[in-house]
């Protein structure tokens, strides 16, 4: 009985101790469970809590940045010269995508490249978090190679920039790097305008690395500005064909061709050769990347002779009637010969315009004094900036002496002397078709017509254009220029280049600027081939019939209506 009571006593303190055990491990657990829960789940004063989800964001939590869309360029009518489409570009983990990873291997294949230069680019990186794959792919083609689930390989959504109109308007609208940022032409110039700025968002990701959960939007992208230019694209092609045809006909080096809209000074196209695509510049020449129109400077030769005339107009002693004997065809300045083609003799002002006299603007341009002439020149725009805004824009050289020798003042009459850009030599012309007004030209699309400034006489304007309208008859140098529908105006310019020794004679440039309709100007056009080798080389014959086709296609697509009218036989009626 003894032994019993004994046994019961042993197994009361047994079953007492291990209640004992128990209840003490339950109250840790549950001490355990309310710090954790203190910790983790419930702020206080305790630092702890704070290190700990710092350390638990810090593995999860990360920021990604949102590509902003790049603004869209349009030409005045709406049309899109440069858009973004959305791309996909491949990127990796070094730390977790190693050069070593059987995956490499099948990854190289997928993205068209040698498994080795994969893993040395995975190896250069490999104390980096992120290295890019490929760049700018087509998205369907992205996810397929993101579908495989390869560790330590992502995406991330970024803007490629195309231009539909290709190199028809690409020395004008320029563009991007790859990482969408203007590198050329308005791309660049208006870059802040266009890029807008990326958004950011954080997202929560796996061990792995892959995107479990967006936890918010940071910031928003915002979208670039959109930017519409002056450009008609029905006529910036027709100026770009037209223009093309020529350089490649006459075998030329290059060319230019800029048209301006007389009444705003908006620049309706402007285009180069040679040109290049910037949907594919893989092998791009430098040199092609220059807008010459803007860029390049020239001697302006003949071109120059009506300023030279109307700085005379406005001696008063002058008039379009007023003769001047060219006789015999050459005039003697200091050391050099001036030579006209034949001897025209006695001739009247409008007629040394007409057959481009060198021998009659010589005998004006010693008989005024000649910063009259440079006088006329500043005014309509030479030796200073268009106003246009383009990178890189030339202003050409306007010289300014305080004597003048008389072969200086007899060269600088006909452009000699004087270099000056293709838009710089249309905005001259601009200002006489414009009735004597001077207005900055302008790359981008204008609401209202800007005011201009008046820098010439009406009256001498009006005559200026009347005698540069004897240019284009069958009696004048650029015959060629006269269209079918439209009656036309303008000068030629026939230069030679200078070289190492002085004028090159045999590399030349073919000029002409002309304005259309002769009555009411509403376009000035400015033609520059560089450098014909075909045999013809005069501004009449080579740049002449350029401006003939761009500014009577481009009056049509204007609305203007006709000034000439063609009988049933095809001739015009007067």
């Amino acid at each position: 009985m003894k032994k019993k009571r004994t046994q019961q006593v042993v197994i009361s303190v047994v079953r007492w101790r291990f209640a004992l055990v128990i209840a003490l491990l339950a109250a840790a657990l549950c001490v355990l469970v309310l710090h954790l829960a203190g910790l983790q789940v419930v702020p206080g004063e305790d630092k702890g809590f704070e290190f700990l989800q710092s350390q638990g964001n810090a593995r999860t939590l990360r920021t990604q940045s949102l590509s902003a869309n790049r603004g869209v360029i349009t030409d005045r009518n709406g049309e899109p010269l440069a858009v973004s489409t959305p791309v996909i570009s491949l990127w990796a983990n070094p730390a977790e995508l190693k050069a070593d990873t059987p995956a490499v291997a099948p990854l190289a294949k997928s993205l068209g490249i040698s498994q080795k230069n994969l893993q040395a680019k995975l190896n250069r990186y490999a104390n980096k978090e992120f290295v890019y794959l490929k760049r700018h792919m087509a998205p369907q083609e992205a996810e397929q190679i993101l579908s495989h689930g390869w560790s330590g390989v992502y995406g991330r959504t970024e803007y490629q920039r195309f231009y539909p109109a290709g190199e028809t308007a690409a020395h004008v609208v320029g563009f991007t790097n790859i990482d969408d940022s203007g590198q050329e032409g308005l791309e660049l110039a208006f870059d802040d305008w266009l890029s807008g700025r990326p958004g950011s968002k954080r997202v929560l990701k796996d061990l792995k690395g892959r995107i479990v959960k967006d936890v918010g939007l940071l910031q928003a992208p915002e979208a670039g500005k959109d930017l519409r230019l002056s450009l008609d694209l029905r006529i910036q092609y027709l100026a770009y064909r037209e223009l093309k045809e020529a350089v490649i006909q006459h075998g030329a080096k290059g060319g230019s061709i800029v048209l301006l809209d007389v009444r705003t000074g908006e620049i309706l196209a402007m285009a180069n050769q040679p040109a290049y695509n910037p949907n594919e510049r893989s092998r791009l020449n430098v040199a092609s990347l220059r807008n010459r129109a803007i860029i390049d400077q020239f001697e302006p030769g003949s071109t120059m002779k009506p300023l030279t005339v109307m700085a005379a107009l406005e001696t008063g002693r002058y008039s379009p009637r007023t003769l001047i004997n060219t006789s015999p065809g050459h005039i003697r300045v200091g050391k050099k010969t001036l030579r006209d083609p034949k001897n025209y003799g006695l001739i009247d002002l409008t007629k040394v315009i007409t057959k481009s006299s060198q021998v009659g603007v010589t005998k004006i341009a010693l008989d005024i004094e000649p910063n009259l002439i440079r006088d006329m020149y500043e005014r309509v725009g030479l030796g200073q900036s268009t106003g246009v805004g383009f990178p890189g824009e030339n202003v050409g050289v306007l010289p300014n002496r305080s004597r003048w020798t008389d072969i200086q003042r007899a060269n600088f009459a006909f452009g000699h002397g004087v270099s000056l850009t293709a838009l710089q030599l249309a905005q001259a012309y601009a200002v006489i078709a414009s009735q004597g007004e001077k207005r900055d030209v302008s790359l981008l699309y204008r609401n209202d017509v800007p005011e201009g400034e008046r820098v010439i006489d009406r009256d001498i304007s009006q005559k200026m254009i009347a005698m540069l309208k004897t240019v284009v008859s069958p009696e004048g140098t650029a015959k060629r220029a006269q269209m079918d529908s439209y009656s036309a105006a303008g000068k030629t310019g026939t230069i030679h280049k200078i070289g190492a020794g002085g004028y090159a004679s045999d590399r030349y440039q073919a000029v002409f600027a002309g304005m259309a309709p002769a009555e009411n100007p509403r376009i000035v056009g400015v033609v520059v081939v560089d450098e014909p080798t075909s045999g013809q080389y005069f501004g009449g014959l080579v740049a002449a019939p350029v401006f003939s086709a761009v500014a009577e296609g481009a009056l049509r697509l204007m609305h203007v209506t006709p000034t000439i009218i063609s009988s049933s036989k095809g001739g015009p009626l007067s």
